[in-house]
């Protein structure tokens, strides 16, 4: 006869009352399971002890997500028997599902219908022994490729050395010292007594550098070797802020593609998976990395004492063709890309793209370049005082006339420099996949004063490394590029810039030209058809100054800049110390 929800006995001598307590039995098994109430289930079998133990680490391992359904019961001639169905939502948000149905079975034991015990009839694999649960990771795994095709960045195995209190930091230092020199005895104990009695990591090694020294180091007391799998650089020599999204975003691709697994571990320590979905195929990361100008922009910030940066674009495309740092900036932040500073003279590019647009002056407008000036009560000096008289304006742009630029400035409309600036992609934000920059703020410059303050890259404008180098290939391409670190990828600008008139660009870059031929950049005059623009930016109380330079090479743009440089002279040598090796 056919019951309530569905439930089928076959024998029907035994009566609705047999059918009834058989069904409750196998209910309150499923109910108990499906509360993570591992007494009531154990309880409801015929061995608590055995079904205590077995379940007791379930739902630490799966997760509580879970929901048991009894679809039948039928009496047989031993007992009876179940089909117990059950869902599993898996993982943090619970979006990896497993289901399964299995067969139980039921004992009359005179105190009751219970639940004879089978671990198998929880879920499949538990008679085995332990279940757990991970994620199924994409192989092979995805690469990070440079703009040639390359091999940039790949998933590798590194081990971190971790050390506990008691550990012998001398001899663990001379260990790591071919390694890492950077790791001392005095600096392992002074990490150790900052951790206050809990391990530290002393340092991560790659492959051939943990290899000669690891037995060594795992004979140590009180010094653990744990591997890890990260997504490293092939050459280890490399470094720049650009790591850390591409990292992001390769993680994400895997993490979209990854499976998943339920896997049960014998008493024999072998695994065997009882549920899953395995992962898809994932495709490498194509980068616009040149690898050949990366490397030449690292070696050039080299022998640079303070933090420093360059960002390098291709104007035609805008492809990152490479960002650099060198390891003070490293210990700043991603300065390259997120720092903001006054941009000094490198941002009268904007300066003159706004006048010459305001009608009043041409390249060849003569205006006075006095070697000081009081202009709007500010009192505007030259470096070093230095007097041109009456110069065109290509000349007092090429020589970087401060008093030039700030007269020039007064003259125009409040959103003038803030409007030049947008045009050249200076105060527009991207979003970029795998890149997170700021480029700069040049806010609407209502006084006077303030327009003289602004018309020299100082007052309230700032602009990072990242944004003069859009300046740059805005003026190289005619209008800001969007720019992209992945191949097929570029950014999208939160607001979209105004047009820049067709000349403007024009008649900028020829003053840029001169800025190298006859200005303030001559050092450079050997590089073939180099435009540039030199900056020198002064902070705290005009004590201090930052180095800017920024320049256009055929289809090469970028930005060089040096925290608290004193002047452009060791930004300019390091742009050239690039465009020479590359």
């Amino acid at each position: 006869m056919v019951i309530a929800s569905g439930l089928a006995l076959t024998a029907c001598s035994s009566g609705d009352s047999t059918a009834d307590r058989m069904k409750q039995a196998a209910n309150g098994f499923a109910d108990a399971l499906t509360r993570d109430d591992v007494a009531a289930a154990a309880g409801s079998t015929t061995d608590a002890k055995q079904a205590t133990d077995s379940l007791g680490g379930l739902y630490d391992a799966l997760g509580k997500q879970v929901k048991y359904q009894v679809n039948n019961v039928q009496k047989t001639d031993a007992g009876g028997t179940f089909t117990l169905a059950a869902d599993w939502k898996l993982g943090k948000d619970g979006h990896n599902e497993w289901t399964y149905s299995t067969t139980g079975t039921l004992d009359d034991t005179g105190d009751g219908w219970k639940v004879h015990w089978n671990p198998a009839t929880v879920a499949p694999g538990l008679d085995i022994g332990p279940l757990s649960y991970g994620p199924v990771d994409p192989a092979p795994a995805a690469r990070v490729l440079d703009s040639t095709g390359g091999e940039f960045m790949s998933q590798q195995i590194v081990t971190l050395v971790n050390l506990a209190p008691g550990a012998d930091t001398a001899a663990v230092a001379g260990l790591l010292h071919a390694a890492a020199p950077d790791v001392t005895a005095a600096s392992l104990t002074s990490e150790l007594a900052g951790a206050q009695g809990k391990p530290i990591t002393a340092v991560t090694l790659r492959p051939a550098d943990i290899a000669p020294i690891q037995d060594a180091l795992a004979a140590l007391p009180n010094v653990t070797l744990a591997p890890q799998t990260r997504l490293l650089t092939t050459d280890k020599s490399l470094s720049s802020p650009v790591w850390s999204g591409l990292s992001d975003l390769w993680q994400q691709d895997a993490d979209a593609a990854a499976g998943w697994a339920v896997r049960a571990r014998g008493t024999d320590g072998s695994t065997r998976r009882v549920g899953g979905q395995d992962a898809k195929a994932v495709t490498d990361i194509h980068t616009t990395l040149d690898p050949a100008l990366q490397h030449a922009a690292e070696a050039a910030l080299v022998p640079i004492p303070q933090a420093a940066a360059i960002v390098a674009l291709q104007p035609s495309t805008g492809n990152v063709l490479a960002i650099a740092q060198n390891g003070p900036a490293d210990d700043q932040g991603p300065l390259a890309l997120t720092g903001l500073y006054p941009p000094g003279s490198t941002f009268k590019t904007v300066t003159v793209s706004a006048a010459l647009q305001s009608g009043a002056v041409t390249p060849d407008t003569v205006l006075a370049c006095p070697g000081t000036e009081n202009i709007e009560g500010r009192q505007i000096p030259n470096d070093n005082n230095f007097d041109l008289g009456q110069v065109p304006l290509h000349t007092a742009f090429a020589k970087s006339c401060n008093t030039t630029m700030g007269r020039l400035a007064v003259n125009l409309a409040p959103d003038a420099l803030t409007t030049a600036a947008m045009q050249l992609g200076l105060g527009v934000d991207y979003t970029t996949p795998a890149l997170t920059t700021v480029t700069g703020k040049v806010p609407d410059a209502d006084t006077a004063a303030l327009r003289v303050e602004e018309g020299i890259g100082q007052g309230q404008v700032t602009a990072s490394p990242f944004g003069m180098a859009m300046v740059a290939a805005a003026l190289a391409h005619g209008s800001p590029p969007n720019p992209a670190l992945v191949q097929g990828r570029p950014g999208v600008p939160g607001k979209v810039p105004p047009a820049l008139p067709p000349t403007i660009a024009d008649q900028v870059k020829t003053m840029m030209r001169e800025t190298i031929t006859g200005g303030t950049a001559t050092q450079l005059a050997d590089i073939p058809g180099l435009l540039g623009k030199t900056g020198t930016a002064e902070f705290i109380d005009d004590k201090h100054a930052h180095g800017w330079f920024v320049g256009i090479s055929g289809d090469l743009a970028f930005a060089v800049f040096i925290n608290d440089a004193g002047s452009s002279t060791p930004a300019v040598d390091a742009a050239g110390r690039m465009l020479r090796a590359h």
